[in-house]
C-alpha cells in the first residue's frame, strides 16, 4: 500500500474509532446511570444533641451525588430545606437497612422530594444532582419537642452551598 492509500485507510478506518470513544466519553460524563456518585453522610442528632453533622454541606452543579442521612440519635429528625429541593434534581430516595453488616434497600421514591423524615436508628439515602448554583440557609430539623420547641429552635440548623 502506497503512502496516500495507506493515509486514506488509516483516516477512515481509526479516526471515527478514536472520536467514537471521545464522543462516548463525553455523553457518560452526562449520564446519570453512568456517573459514580460522591457520597456524602450527613448525622442527624446524636445522643442529647439536635445538630446536622456537619451543618454545611457543598455540592456542585453537574455532579450526582448519594446523600446518606443517618439517625444515630434517639429522637426522629426531618432534613428540611425547600430551597435546596428547587437547586436539584432528585434522581431518587431510598430507605436502607443494614442486615450481615451489608446495606439492604427497603423501598425507593423517586420524584419530587420536599423533605425527609429518618427514625432513631435509621439511614435514607437522597441521590440527586445539583442543576442551579446557590446559597440556601433554610436547612432545618422541623419536629417539635416536648418543650413546646422546634429542632430547629435547639440549634438544628445548616447551610448548604452549590457552586
Amino acid at each position: 500500500m502506497h503512502g496516500r492509500a495507506r493515509m486514506q485507510l488509516v483516516l477512515t478506518v481509526a479516526l471515527p474509532a478514536v472520536l467514537g470513544a471521545a464522543t462516548d466519553a463525553a455523553f457518560a460524563a452526562g449520564d446519570l446511570s453512568r456517573q459514580t456518585p460522591i457520597e456524602v453522610t450527613v448525622e442527624l442528632g446524636r445522643t442529647g444533641q439536635h445538630a446536622f453533622v456537619p451543618d454545611r454541606l457543598r455540592f456542585e452543579t453537574g455532579k450526582l451525588y448519594k446523600m446518606v442521612l443517618t439517625n444515630p440519635s434517639s429522637d426522629p429528625h426531618y432534613f428540611v430545606s425547600h430551597a435546596f429541593t428547587q437547586l436539584i434534581y432528585t434522581r431518587k430516595v431510598q430507605v436502607v437497612q443494614q442486615r450481615d453488616g451489608k446495606p439492604v434497600t427497603l423501598a425507593e421514591f423517586k420524584g419530587a422530594i420536599r423533605e425527609i423524615e429518618v427514625y432513631p436508628g435509621a439511614t435514607a439515602e437522597w441521590w440527586f444532582v445539583p442543576i442551579a448554583t446557590g446559597r440556601v440557609s433554610d436547612l432545618r430539623c422541623s419536629i417539635v419537642g416536648t418543650d413546646g420547641k422546634s429542632h430547629a429552635d435547639h440549634g438544628m440548623v445548616g447551610e448548604i452551598v452549590i457552586d
